[in-house]
């Protein structure tokens, strides 16, 4: 039997985002997305997936794809993003509302494909205290 989890992960959120904006593009004719919609279209969205509608909005405009560089990155910091997401979510929804907005998308890549993200993710990610933090406490559950 599945679990379900009381608070979606992003990639959830983005492809139910995805969803929906597919919907709507056949009924409104546009792929303008939730410009297209009322507001309060876009507030009942919102609340269904549990964000406020401008970061709906936000979320929305990056992608599907916007926060799978965190699933990486934690993978490269040898924490498992499954049991974080388990043990965790609400600070793993953090995580990746932070790794949706990153400016330093292309730093992130680059250090991920070269294998040096662990060493440098200090300089780039906006995720870096947070990350340590989750360091810290995994490290007291371990002693």
């Amino acid at each position: 039997m599945s679990e379900t989890h009381p608070h979606p992960t992003v990639e959830a959120v983005a492809h139910a985002i995805a969803d929906w904006v597919n919907k709507y593009r056949h009924k409104f004719g546009s792929y303008g997305g939730l410009e297209q919609c009322a507001p309060e279209e876009v507030q009942q969205i919102a609340k269904d997936l549990g964000v406020g509608p401008s970061e709906l909005r936000a979320m929305a405009s990056k992608g599907p794809g916007a926060a799978d560089q965190l699933q990486k990155m934690l993978v490269a910091l040898e924490v498992d993003p499954d049991a974080l997401m388990k043990s965790d979510p609400a600070t793993m929804r953090d995580l990746q509302r932070l790794c949706i907005s990153c400016a330093h998308k292309r730093r992130c890549q680059h250090e991920l494909a070269q294998g040096t993200a662990a060493a440098h993710f200090h300089e780039f990610c906006p995720n870096a205290f947070t990350l340590d933090a989750v360091f810290k406490q995994k490290a007291a559950t371990h002693h």
